[in-house]
């Protein structure tokens, strides 16, 4: 089978289209044939090994694997003798390592749902990890309920689109903040109100609000509480690339440090996708209630493209993989 692969690290030129060995059926898993994939800026850091942190667990002087890619979606082709809720032909769709691919092999019991009937294989293909990100950091870390207003910094990227529709389907009055030519997206997707940042400075809006989820990571936590309520919770998803060493984790060292006495709680997070909230999240957009959203499509073998436009930091929404 064809998958990408990279030997070293280094800018999207490192990553090869190589034909390699189609993985073995595990007596639990599905061998699923893969039609779509999306990039995400984990893979951007695997891919490129920064900042260095990432080097402590994917191998310091090269990749201990030399596959990429999280999202995927298509159709069962084989099941193991012990598989109980998937057969053959089944459309699934999740999020497992190596997903660049023709072909993976997902446990039964991993991060693996069945695909709704009303979602297209490239919008299954979309959901992962940035869907998984933002569900967890709203109902999870920022315990969003009914009535609560929720604000969100970053609301058109990959985890920002999601959540501005996952926070509405949570009950939320959702307030996106974004560019100006993001913000007829942002309001389509149900966003209450949007803040356009390159006219007006969210901060300073007069707003208060219960949780704030940063994907951006623009402003310092000095301010950021400002837009807070007394006990609300600013939930850190995201942010700037930062330091080479620690990147954006060492600002939120920085913001725990700084709210040791404020009243607000602070969480951060990394996302750990499981078949539950597959499953889900797989409800949500078989009610109508999320909706994957997709900025530009790219062919496999193109794969290097959708990277270097992901290093813009500036898409909209999802950067879809055919395979």
């Amino acid at each position: 089978m064809k998958a990408i692969v990279h030997e070293r690290y280094g800018p999207p030129e490192v990553l090869q289209l190589r034909e390699v060995e189609t993985p073995e059926v595990s007596d639990d898993g599905l061998l699923v044939r893969v039609q779509a994939s999306s990039v995400n800026p984990v893979d951007w850091h695997l891919m490129t090994g920064t900042p260095f942190i990432v080097r402590l667990v994917a191998g310091v002087r090269r990749p201990k694997d030399n596959r990429l890619g999280s999202d995927f979606a298509g159709t069962v082709e084989v099941v193991g003798p012990a598989v109980e809720r998937f057969r053959p032909g089944d459309r699934v769709f999740g999020t497992k390592g190596d997903a660049f691919a023709e072909y993976i092999c997902v446990a039964e019991d991993g991060a693996v749902a069945a695909m709704p009937a009303n979602v297209t294989v490239e919008q299954a293909g979309a959901v992962g990890v940035a869907a998984i990100t933002a569900l967890q950091g709203l109902r999870d870390k920022g315990r969003v309920e009914v009535g609560q207003k929720v604000l969100i910094n970053g609301a058109s990227g990959g985890v920002g689109t999601f959540a501005v529709q996952i926070a509405k389907a949570l009950g939320a009055e959702v307030t996106g903040v974004c560019r100006t030519g993001n913000v007829e997206l942002v309001r389509s997707l149900g966003a209450d109100h949007v803040v356009d940042y390159t006219r007006q400075d969210f901060i300073r809006t007069g707003e208060r609000h219960d949780v704030l989820l940063d994907i951006a990571g623009s402003r310092p936590w000095s301010e950021c509480r400002r837009v807070l309520n007394d006990e609300g919770t600013y939930v850190s998803v995201g942010g700037p690339k930062g330091g080479w060493l620690l990147g954006g984790a060492d600002r939120l060292v920085k913001v725990k440090l700084a709210s040791i006495r404020a009243t607000q709680s602070v969480a951060a997070f990394i996302a750990k996708p499981n078949g539950e909230d597959m499953q889900a999240l797989a409800e949500l957009m078989e009610s109508g209630k999320v909706a994957p959203v997709i900025d530009r499509r790219y062919e496999l073998s193109r794969i290097a493209e959708a990277f270097d436009y992901l290093a813009q930091w500036h898409a909209r929404a999802k950067i879809a993989i055919a395979v």
